[in-house]
Protein backbone atom coordinates (compact mmCIF):
# COMPACT_ATOMS: atom_id res chain seq x y z
CA UNK A 1 0.00 0.00 0.00
CA UNK A 2 1.34 3.42 -0.95
CA UNK A 3 2.21 5.82 1.84
CA UNK A 4 -0.25 8.75 1.72
CA UNK A 5 1.13 12.18 0.91
CA UNK A 6 0.46 14.48 3.85
CA UNK A 7 0.31 18.27 3.81
CA UNK A 8 0.15 20.41 6.93
CA UNK A 9 -1.89 23.59 6.46
CA UNK A 10 -0.93 26.32 8.94
CA UNK A 11 -3.35 29.28 8.81
CA UNK A 12 -2.25 32.32 10.75
CA UNK A 13 -3.15 35.97 11.28
CA UNK A 14 -0.81 38.31 13.15
CA UNK A 15 1.15 35.42 14.67
CA UNK A 16 4.69 36.74 14.33
CA UNK A 17 5.36 35.89 17.97
CA UNK A 18 4.43 32.21 17.65
CA UNK A 19 4.72 31.04 14.05
CA UNK A 20 8.49 30.45 14.12
CA UNK A 21 8.31 28.16 17.14
CA UNK A 22 5.38 26.26 15.59
CA UNK A 23 7.28 25.65 12.37
CA UNK A 24 10.43 24.59 14.22
CA UNK A 25 8.40 22.13 16.28
CA UNK A 26 6.88 20.70 13.10
CA UNK A 27 10.36 20.20 11.64
CA UNK A 28 11.42 18.27 14.74
CA UNK A 29 8.30 16.07 14.77
CA UNK A 30 8.52 14.74 11.22
CA UNK A 31 9.36 15.30 7.60
CA UNK A 32 6.02 16.88 6.74
CA UNK A 33 5.19 19.03 3.75
CA UNK A 34 3.97 22.38 5.06
CA UNK A 35 2.13 25.36 3.59
CA UNK A 36 1.62 28.46 5.75
CA UNK A 37 -1.31 30.69 4.84
CA UNK A 38 -0.75 34.23 6.09
CA UNK A 39 -4.26 35.66 6.19
CA UNK A 40 -3.40 39.28 5.41
CA UNK A 41 -1.43 39.89 8.59
CA UNK A 42 -0.35 43.43 9.38
CA UNK A 43 2.68 42.38 11.43
CA UNK A 44 5.78 40.40 10.50
CA UNK A 45 4.07 37.00 10.21
CA UNK A 46 4.85 36.55 6.51
CA UNK A 47 8.48 37.61 6.83
CA UNK A 48 9.03 35.24 9.75
CA UNK A 49 7.15 32.25 8.30
CA UNK A 50 8.57 32.51 4.79
CA UNK A 51 12.09 32.01 6.13
CA UNK A 52 11.09 28.61 7.52
CA UNK A 53 8.39 27.19 5.20
CA UNK A 54 6.55 27.84 1.92
CA UNK A 55 4.16 30.67 2.70
CA UNK A 56 1.20 32.15 0.84
CA UNK A 57 0.40 35.76 1.66
CA UNK A 58 -3.25 36.69 1.12
CA UNK A 59 -3.68 40.28 -0.01
CA UNK A 60 -6.47 40.86 2.48
CA UNK A 61 -7.84 39.15 5.55
CA UNK A 62 -10.32 36.46 4.50
CA UNK A 63 -10.85 34.92 7.92
CA UNK A 64 -9.93 31.42 9.03
CA UNK A 65 -12.30 29.82 6.53
CA UNK A 66 -10.72 31.54 3.55
CA UNK A 67 -7.21 30.79 4.81
CA UNK A 68 -7.91 27.09 5.32
CA UNK A 69 -9.64 26.79 1.97
CA UNK A 70 -6.62 28.37 0.28
CA UNK A 71 -4.50 25.61 1.78
CA UNK A 72 -6.97 22.94 0.70
CA UNK A 73 -7.00 24.24 -2.86
CA UNK A 74 -3.23 24.02 -2.89
CA UNK A 75 -3.36 20.51 -1.44
CA UNK A 76 -5.83 19.37 -4.06
CA UNK A 77 -3.86 20.88 -6.94
CA UNK A 78 -0.68 19.19 -5.73
CA UNK A 79 -2.31 15.78 -5.31
CA UNK A 80 -1.99 15.38 -1.53
CA UNK A 81 -3.93 12.50 -0.01
CA UNK A 82 -4.30 14.05 3.44
CA UNK A 83 -4.38 17.63 4.70
CA UNK A 84 -4.02 18.42 8.38
CA UNK A 85 -4.90 21.83 9.78
CA UNK A 86 -2.69 23.00 12.62
CA UNK A 87 -3.10 26.59 13.72
CA UNK A 88 -0.19 29.01 13.79
CA UNK A 89 -0.89 30.31 17.31
CA UNK A 90 0.86 27.43 19.07
CA UNK A 91 -2.21 25.85 20.67
CA UNK A 92 -1.89 22.67 18.61
CA UNK A 93 1.30 20.78 19.52
CA UNK A 94 2.80 19.29 16.33
CA UNK A 95 3.65 16.16 18.33
CA UNK A 96 -0.10 15.37 18.33
CA UNK A 97 -0.25 15.10 14.53
CA UNK A 98 0.66 11.41 14.68
CA UNK A 99 -2.49 10.71 16.70
CA UNK A 100 -4.63 12.03 13.84
CA UNK A 101 -2.71 9.97 11.31
CA UNK A 102 -2.93 6.83 13.44
CA UNK A 103 -6.68 7.29 13.85
CA UNK A 104 -7.08 7.71 10.11
CA UNK A 105 -5.09 4.56 9.36
CA UNK A 106 -7.40 2.62 11.67
CA UNK A 107 -10.72 4.08 10.52
CA UNK A 108 -10.24 5.75 7.11
CA UNK A 109 -12.86 8.32 8.04
CA UNK A 110 -12.84 11.40 5.84
CA UNK A 111 -12.41 13.82 8.74
CA UNK A 112 -10.62 13.20 12.03
CA UNK A 113 -11.03 15.97 14.62
CA UNK A 114 -8.51 16.46 17.40
CA UNK A 115 -10.59 16.76 20.58
CA UNK A 116 -9.66 18.64 23.73
CA UNK A 117 -12.54 17.10 25.66
CA UNK A 118 -12.83 13.45 24.63
CA UNK A 119 -10.91 12.09 27.62
CA UNK A 120 -11.11 15.24 29.76
CA UNK A 121 -7.36 15.17 30.33
CA UNK A 122 -6.06 17.78 27.89
CA UNK A 123 -5.72 21.54 28.12
CA UNK A 124 -8.80 22.91 29.89
CA UNK A 125 -10.13 25.94 28.05
CA UNK A 126 -12.46 28.52 29.56
CA UNK A 127 -15.82 27.42 30.91
CA UNK A 128 -17.54 29.58 28.30
CA UNK A 129 -15.71 27.87 25.47
CA UNK A 130 -16.45 24.44 26.87
CA UNK A 131 -20.11 25.29 27.28
CA UNK A 132 -20.26 26.65 23.74
CA UNK A 133 -18.69 23.50 22.35
CA UNK A 134 -21.10 21.36 24.35
CA UNK A 135 -24.16 23.24 23.05
CA UNK A 136 -22.96 22.98 19.46
CA UNK A 137 -22.15 19.29 19.88
CA UNK A 138 -25.61 18.57 21.28
CA UNK A 139 -27.27 20.55 18.50
CA UNK A 140 -25.35 18.63 15.85
CA UNK A 141 -26.37 15.36 17.49
CA UNK A 142 -30.00 16.52 17.57
CA UNK A 143 -29.99 17.23 13.83
CA UNK A 144 -27.74 14.30 12.89
CA UNK A 145 -28.70 11.60 15.45
CA UNK A 146 -25.98 9.14 14.49
CA UNK A 147 -23.24 11.73 14.95
CA UNK A 148 -21.39 12.19 18.23
CA UNK A 149 -18.45 14.58 18.68
CA UNK A 150 -17.11 16.16 21.85
CA UNK A 151 -15.22 19.10 20.33
CA UNK A 152 -16.89 20.53 17.20
CA UNK A 153 -15.02 23.85 17.47
CA UNK A 154 -11.55 22.29 17.34
CA UNK A 155 -9.39 23.66 14.55
CA UNK A 156 -6.99 20.71 14.61
CA UNK A 157 -8.28 18.23 12.07
CA UNK A 158 -7.31 15.77 9.36
CA UNK A 159 -9.07 15.65 5.99
CA UNK A 160 -8.67 12.89 3.43
CA UNK A 161 -8.83 13.24 -0.35
CA UNK A 162 -12.62 13.18 -0.44
CA UNK A 163 -12.87 15.95 2.16
CA UNK A 164 -10.11 17.93 0.45
CA UNK A 165 -11.98 17.87 -2.86
CA UNK A 166 -15.28 18.79 -1.21
CA UNK A 167 -13.97 21.67 0.89
CA UNK A 168 -11.67 23.09 -1.77
CA UNK A 169 -14.85 23.97 -3.67
CA UNK A 170 -16.91 25.24 -0.75
CA UNK A 171 -15.93 26.10 2.78
CA UNK A 172 -17.68 28.26 5.39
CA UNK A 173 -16.28 31.78 5.52
CA UNK A 174 -17.44 32.40 9.10
CA UNK A 175 -17.07 30.07 12.10
CA UNK A 176 -15.91 27.27 9.79
CA UNK A 177 -15.04 24.57 12.31
CA UNK A 178 -18.57 23.58 13.44
CA UNK A 179 -20.36 24.65 10.27
CA UNK A 180 -18.02 22.65 8.04
CA UNK A 181 -18.91 19.54 10.06
CA UNK A 182 -22.60 20.10 9.31
CA UNK A 183 -21.79 20.53 5.62
CA UNK A 184 -19.76 17.34 5.66
CA UNK A 185 -22.47 15.33 7.42
CA UNK A 186 -25.14 16.64 5.07
CA UNK A 187 -23.08 15.37 2.15
CA UNK A 188 -22.21 11.94 3.49
CA UNK A 189 -18.64 12.47 4.65
CA UNK A 190 -17.63 10.35 7.63
CA UNK A 191 -16.29 12.06 10.76
CA UNK A 192 -14.53 10.84 13.87
CA UNK A 193 -12.34 12.25 16.62
CA UNK A 194 -9.31 11.39 18.67
CA UNK A 195 -8.15 12.83 21.96
CA UNK A 196 -5.27 15.30 21.64
CA UNK A 197 -3.47 17.58 24.03
CA UNK A 198 -3.68 21.30 23.46
CA UNK A 199 -2.13 24.23 25.25
CA UNK A 200 -2.99 27.84 25.97
CA UNK A 201 -1.87 30.36 23.39
CA UNK A 202 0.95 32.56 24.63
CA UNK A 203 0.43 35.48 22.24
CA UNK A 204 -2.49 37.21 20.51
CA UNK A 205 -6.22 36.71 20.92
CA UNK A 206 -8.71 34.10 19.79
CA UNK A 207 -10.49 34.97 16.56
CA UNK A 208 -13.83 33.97 18.09
CA UNK A 209 -13.24 35.56 21.48
CA UNK A 210 -13.61 32.38 23.47
CA UNK A 211 -17.17 31.62 22.35
CA UNK A 212 -18.46 34.32 24.69
CA UNK A 213 -20.44 36.09 22.04
CA UNK A 214 -24.17 35.41 21.88
CA UNK A 215 -24.01 36.43 18.23
CA UNK A 216 -21.52 33.65 17.58
CA UNK A 217 -23.82 31.01 19.01
CA UNK A 218 -26.88 32.26 17.17
CA UNK A 219 -25.09 32.38 13.83
CA UNK A 220 -23.45 28.98 14.24
CA UNK A 221 -26.63 27.20 15.32
CA UNK A 222 -28.64 29.01 12.66
CA UNK A 223 -26.22 27.99 9.91
CA UNK A 224 -26.20 24.38 11.08
CA UNK A 225 -30.00 24.30 11.11
CA UNK A 226 -30.16 25.91 7.66
CA UNK A 227 -27.75 23.30 6.33
CA UNK A 228 -29.90 20.49 7.67
CA UNK A 229 -33.16 21.97 6.37
CA UNK A 230 -31.99 23.12 2.96
CA UNK A 231 -29.71 20.20 2.21
CA UNK A 232 -26.98 22.51 0.92
CA UNK A 233 -24.24 23.02 0.08
CA UNK A 234 -24.09 20.02 -2.21
CA UNK A 235 -21.23 18.15 -3.80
Amino acid sequence: MDVPRVLLIVPCYNEQESIASVLREIAICGNYAVIVIDDGSCDGTFQTASKLAPTVRLLRNLGIGGAVQTGLKYGESQGYDICIQIDGDGQHPPSEIEKLLDAYQKTHLSIIVGSRYLLNDSFRSTSARRMGSYIIARFLHLLFPNFHLSDPTSGMRLMDRRAIEFFSRQYPADFPEPISLAWALQNGLSIGEVSVKMRAREHGNSSIFGLRSLTYMIRVLGNILLTRISGSPSK
